[in-house]
């Protein structure tokens, strides 16, 4: 197991979310992607987008269901401050996550959180763990909690 899937793994644990992460061999690096892979709807896939503030350089993470796109003027209100897409090296050298294996669980204390709540009208979304063939399936509410994900409007 890869280092990021065992942090994965490992803060599911700590966490007390019972997770089975699943090597699907092929790509999830896009909704389509993992959903066409996990056998589930585009919306139930869970997008992790990584941004920054463009005043305090500060990392931000918004969670978005697949069939939605991120409201970037809300997440900046959420966030209190302008955004801007991370740079990808930087994501993976400040989180441990590569674009396509961002995860809600294991990222750095730094890294604000926030979730959009229509993820929270499925029984189950599916999730990156930690590689780009690698995901889990959780209950929205309980991977919220787990991840310490605030709740917030960022969709359109």
């Amino acid at each position: 197991m890869s280092k990021s899937i065992s942090r994965v793994q490992s803060a599911a644990d700590r966490a007390g979310l019972a997770i089975d992460i699943r090597r699907m061999g092929e790509s999830t690096r896009t909704a389509e992607e993992a959903a066409s892979q996990c056998g589930c709807s585009v919306a139930q896939i869970v997008k992790s987008l990584i941004f920054q503030g463009e005043d305090s350089a500060s990392l931000y993470l918004f969670l978005v269901s697949g069939a939605h796109q991120l409201d970037l003027d809300k997440a900046a209100g959420i966030a209190g401050e302008a955004l801007k897409r991370a740079d990808p090296r930087r994501i993976r050298d400040e989180t441990g996550f590569a674009i396509g294996g961002v995860s809600p669980l294991g990222q750095p204390d730094g890294v604000r959180r926030f979730g959009d709540r229509t993820l929270l009208g499925f029984d189950v979304v599916w999730a990156a763990a930690g590689a780009h063939d690698a995901v889990f399936a959780a209950e929205p509410g309980a991977l919220f909690r787990a991840a310490g994900v605030s709740e917030a409007d960022l969709t359109a």
